[in-house]
């Protein structure tokens, strides 16, 4: 089993509920009083974190809007515009980061990013994040991924598109530059994604290969993925935040509004406890419903010597007669002594 690891005061673990991480993306819709209400929001609903990502434009890509700079992609959430573009509507500005992080930290909540060059890492480390997220796109990007390690904070790193092979230099380049805490998080990098292409059992197997913890980078609709993904082992779950849909922005299609993130937090620290461990037997709790299981008792008035027949001895409620697999053993045999109606069965009925 992975070791527990810690982020600023937060554990995660199975012993621990799962961390739950509010992605607030490009969802400020170049706001920042939007920005800070998003992060009350998620206070509020109970997330154990917010996450921003840490880009500019021009370190994103090139200012063309033709041949691969521009979406085309009829059934992109984006198509019709250019890559510089999105990232120009959807970057959060560097001078917003500290007066977002400070008032998460104000909330209790933990603020954290996604850098995508090392000037995003120097901004980040300035600010004295207490962990890091690789994006999808960027989990081949052995160069950053040795920088973020090198600070020696967590890492946190989606997996989508990664082959085994291409976690497995991620993971190897990360460990290698100095990670010591890593996080992977099973990815499916459409937007949104949907249930039947989400393949959560990757998530144990995933665990064993790479002997770390694993999570959820969920793009799907809904909680239900996420839920299920914490009985297969997550620890992590990150799902896009935003206050409204109808409010529009780059990813608010498929992200969570406050009911539903509070919702999550609750129904997947609910999934989190019912796993508990292997039992069997009664547990503390239902030793008093014991009483209600049926056994055999004696339903008419009996004389000592009247033997015993299905006539007068049935498999009944409540469960203080002895159990209903010692009936063809009585049946034939002779009391001892007078019996009324409603005793139950024992041994001391007969020689």
């Amino acid at each position: 089993m992975a070791k527990e690891m810690k982020i600023a005061d937060k554990f995660i673990g199975p012993n621990h509920p799962p961390f739950i991480i509010a992605e607030m993306s490009g969802n400020h819709n170049q706001s920042l009083d939007r920005a800070l209400e998003i992060v009350e929001a998620a206070a509020k609903t109970g997330a154990h974190a917010l996450k921003i990502q840490t880009y500019t434009p021009d370190t994103m890509t090139l200012d063309l809007d033709e041949r691969e700079f521009h979406i085309s992609d009829p059934n992109s959430l984006w198509t019709g515009t250019s890559l510089y573009k999105l990232y120009g509507e959807a970057y959060t500005p560097w001078e917003w980061h500290k007066p977002i992080f400070d008032k998460a930290r104000e909330l209790g909540i933990i603020p954290f990013s996604t850098p995508f060059d090392d000037t995003a890492v120097d901004l980040l480390e300035s600010l004295d994040v207490a962990c890091y997220k690789i994006a999808s796109f960027e989990n081949t990007d052995l160069p950053l991924i040795r920088r973020v390690a090198a600070t020696g904070k967590p890492l946190i790193i989606s997996t989508g598109m990664a082959s085994i092979a291409e976690l497995d230099d991620t993971v190897r380049a990360a460990r290698e530059a100095g990670c010591k805490d890593l996080i992977l998080l099973k990815c499916t990098s459409t937007y949104p994604a949907t249930a039947g292409n989400t393949n959560i059992l990757t998530i144990p197997h995933m665990g064993e290969l790479f002997d770390c913890e694993v999570g959820l980078s969920d793009h799907t609709m809904g909680i239900g993925v996420s839920v299920a993904s914490v009985a297969l082992g997550a620890t992590v779950i990150e799902k896009h935040f935003t206050l409204n849909r109808a409010d529009g922005g780059v990813d608010s299609s498929f992200s969570m509004e406050p009911a539903e993130m509070a919702q999550l937090v609750v129904e997947t620290e609910r999934a989190w406890q019912a796993l508990g461990k292997v039992s069997y037997g009664a547990t503390e709790a239902e030793k008093k419903s014991l009483q209600f299981r049926r056994s055999l008792y004696v339903v008419k008035d009996l004389k000592a010597g009247d033997v015993l027949s299905p006539e007068n001895v049935r498999a009944i409620r409540p469960g203080y007669g002895l159990p209903t697999k010692f009936m063809d053993v009585f049946i034939g045999k002779s009391v001892t002594s007078d019996v009324l109606r409603g005793t139950p069965l024992s041994w001391k009925l007969f020689n």
